[in-house]
Order: C-alpha cells, then structure tokens, then sequence
C-alpha cells in the first residue's frame, strides 16, 4: 500500500499491464479473431481465467488418473476401490459447469488488485525476500483458517450444505472418490471456500503473482485430496484424511495441513479406521 500511495497509477498500472499480457498470451492463442479485444478488461481476464481453469482441470485429472488408475493400477488403489467411468464423468460434468463461476473470483480479485484496493505489491523486492516468506506464511495460515471454518459451517449450518456442499458429498465412499471429484461443487460452495484467498489481500503485503499461482494450484492441490491415495505426509492434509472426511462428515475439514483440526477437536487419523476395521 506505500507503493500505491508513493506512485498511484502509474504503480497500478504495473498490474494492469501484467493481466493485459496474460490475456494477450492466452485469448490470442484459443480465441478466433480479434472480437474479444474490444470487451472489457475484466471480461477478458475472466475468460483467460476460464480458459486457464478448465486446462489446469482436465490436463491434471486425465494425467493423475492415467497414472493411478492405468499406469499403476493396483500400485496405489485396491482394485474395489478404483471409481467407474460413470462416476468420474458426472464429477467432470459438475466441475465443467461450475468453472466459469469459480474463475470469476480470479477476475474479480485481480480487478480489485488492480484498483489499489489490497495490500498486494508487485515485485518481491519491494519487500525484501525474509518479509515475502513471512507475509506467505501468514497468508497460508489464514488461508488455512479460513477454509477450515467455512468448509464446517457448510456442514454445521443445514441449509448450507442441503442446498451447497450436498453437491459434493454424494461422493462419499473410495470408489465414488477421483481427482476429479476435486472441483465437483455447486458453484457458490466452490467460491465461498475460496474466499479466504481474497480477504487475504486486504490483511497481508501479498506478492501478485504468488496469489494468482496459489488460487490456480487449487485445483492440483484439490484433486490430490481427492484421490484416495494416502501419501503420508505430516502434518499434510492428504487425500488419507479427506477420504475420512467424505465418510464420517464430521472430521478433517482442513485444507493444507491438518493442524487446524487438531486445534479445534475434529482431526481424525487414519490409522484410526484402520483400528477399527
């Protein structure tokens, strides 16, 4: 916010002309013509975004199950707990339909960044390279926060998830759970989880380039949760834990790590099914 204060536009101006390139890049590569040259600067940025979320989608879901399910079969799953066709299809449908709601958070963050509206700088050497780590990590950990408790009031609150997470919980047994299943969401619930990405800026110095990475890597990050592959990685909130959570509905509500759960009484490990299997 110094920045901004200290040079005004011609700082903003660093932002704008950084979304201007990726759509140039992107929209001149999939888009016929020059039509869309005329729309909006936040339409454009919208439908690179688009373009960006459904390849990061199907280009990690296809290559993640190839290798899960073909490459490696039996290596990773049991051979009962592999989904059919017929499950993973309707979680791309769901997905597919809800990603150009989703990849308006990305547009919208970006315009708000863009208006000097956030604490988002430009360079990491505005910072120094200790303060961007620092400011990471708080961002991270209020991410982390964020999502834990909106993902529970989404189970809490009854309306919430009858109407909303609902959506996503029919996929609540090993076979009915894939990488795809990672952005298979009613469009509102997809979004209000990611919310936190958001009011981060207006708290933390956050680098922009650093939170458009983190917001697409989502979607690699959300169909690791979702693959039934326990990596065994502490403290990481791997697909070992979230499988538990689409089983029992009440535990593991965390996103990246599991300290979140261990804080507030809803951690639930795996070896703990095991026992009592």
């Amino acid at each position: 916010m110094a920045a901004v204060a200290a040079h005004g536009g011609d700082y903003l101006r660093r932002f704008v002309a950084e979304t201007e390139w990726y759509n140039e890049v992107v929209l001149s590569a999939v888009a016929p013509g020059n039509w869309w040259r005329g729309l909006p600067h936040p339409v454009q940025s919208w439908m690179r975004n688009c373009v960006g979320g459904y390849l990061l989608y199907y280009i990690s879901g296809f290559l993640w199950c190839f290798v899960i399910y073909y490459w490696k079969r039996n290596a990773y799953i049991p051979k009962d707990a592999i989904p059919t066709n017929e499950a993973m299809r309707k979680q791309i449908i769901v997905a597919s339909k809800a990603m150009p709601f989703y990849c308006a958070l990305p547009a919208l963050s970006e315009y708000m960044i863009e208006s000097g509206w956030t604490r988002c700088f430009f360079n990491i050497s505005e910072v120094g390279v200790p303060m961007y780590f620092i400011n990471l990590a708080l961002y991270l950990i209020f991410v982390e926060f964020g999502i834990y408790w909106m993902h529970r009031e989404l189970h809490d609150i009854k309306p919430l998830y009858k109407y909303l997470h609902a959506t996503h919980h029919i996929y609540n047994k090993e076979n009915t759970l894939s990488p795809f299943a990672g952005l298979a969401f009613h469009p509102v619930d997809g979004i209000l989880q990611a919310i936190p990405h958001v009011l981060a800026l207006f708290i933390f110095p956050t680098h922009f380039r650093t939170h458009i990475a983190l917001i697409f890597l989502e979607a690699v990050w959300t169909a690791n949760i979702h693959d039934c592959i326990h990596g065994k990685v502490w403290p990481v909130m791997g697909a070992g834990y979230h499988t538990i959570h689409h089983t029992t509905y009440r535990h593991n509500y965390g996103h990246y790590t599991i300290w979140m759960d261990w804080m507030f009484g809803t951690l639930r490990e795996p070896v703990d099914i095991l026992k009592n299997e």
